[in-house]
């Protein structure tokens, strides 16, 4: 009895030395580190050539993005309730604003042990919020104020010129015309096939009413050299960026400090095929919502 007993506390003394240096402990180990269903982009340079930002020495920091758009499913799961027009647990989720997906960051952040990125003032109008002066009135009547906490490791929106990377294939770029092929029918439903046939001749809302266009179940095109799915079609995709100058965007990763919009990039199931170019930026009032914008998320490593 006395040896199983020494045995015993000799056993559980290797344990917990081996737990307090590290060393044998697999939640040490970068697969445990990894969340689920995330992809992670190894910064540097920009190698696709066809990137607004090749050639303009900006370097991309390393950080965690979702292998796919996220799906109602996950949406629910967070926020309790599910605005999409096409329901369906694997489809993305559509129909949310920008000021949405912060806060579902914020709360998936949370409900997971996170710190949340975000700092979301609802009761202070953004002066950094313009109004776009193409419209006669202002169409964010909203215009929180949402700053970022500095070294939190929680959810949040992909810079413009993080989504512009990760969709150009990032250190592994082949320079594609789209988000992992030259041919867009093999990563993108965009309008021409996203409905019960595929579409011929020029863009027209009735032709792509008629044809039942929607969003389509996420991943089930080819992904891009990062095994990234959906960067080119399906959902707009917002990002954290000011829509801005493209010439500030673009000579600096932080993008402009404020704006009349906020950036969405990839294109979508009822938008053209030039507009699923990782390169194409698209504009839309942090309010405004869409049957085909949606949104990923990132993690800092």
């Amino acid at each position: 009895m006395r040896k199983l007993l020494i045995f015993l506390l000799t056993a559980i003394m290797v344990v917990v030395s081996a737990c307090s240096t590290g060393k044998a402990s697999p939640l040490n180990s970068e697969s445990q580190k990894k969340p689920d269903n995330f992809v992670l982009v190894k910064g540097g340079t920009f190698k696709n050539t066809n990137s607004n930002y090749y050639g303009k020495n900006v370097t991309i920091s390393g950080f965690y993005i979702g292998k796919y758009e996220v799906t109602q499913k996950e949406w629910i799961e967070v926020m309790g309730s599910n605005p999409s027009q096409f329901k369906g647990d694997n489809l993305p989720v559509e129909m949310v604003t920008w000021y949405d997906c912060v806060e579902y960051c914020n709360k998936r952040s949370i409900k997971e042990g996170l710190k949340p990125y975000y700092n979301i003032d609802k009761n202070k109008k953004d002066p950094n919020n313009k109004r776009d002066p193409s419209f006669e009135n202002d169409l964010d009547n909203i215009k929180w104020t949402v700053t970022i906490n500095t070294g939190a490791n929680g959810y949040r929106l992909p810079t413009e010129a993080e989504w512009e990377y990760a969709a150009g294939g990032g250190q592994k770029s082949k320079s594609y015309t789209y988000s992992g092929s030259t041919n867009v029918d093999e990563v993108a439903w965009y309008w021409r096939n996203a409905g019960d046939t595929n579409l011929t001749g020029f863009w027209s809302w009735p032709m792509i009413e008629k044809n039942h266009d929607k969003t389509k179940p996420v991943g089930g095109k080819k992904p891009n050299e990062l095994g990234l799915y959906d960067m080119s079609g399906n959902v707009r995709e917002w990002c954290w960026d000011w829509y801005g100058d493209l010439k500030t965007n673009v000579t600096d990763p932080k993008g402009s400090s404020s704006g009349y919009g906020r950036v969405w990039k990839g294109g979508g199931w009822i938008g053209a095929d030039f507009c699923c170019e990782p390169s194409y930026r698209g504009s839309l009032a942090a309010n405004g919502t869409g049957p085909d914008q949606g949104f990923r998320v990132c993690r800092g490593r």
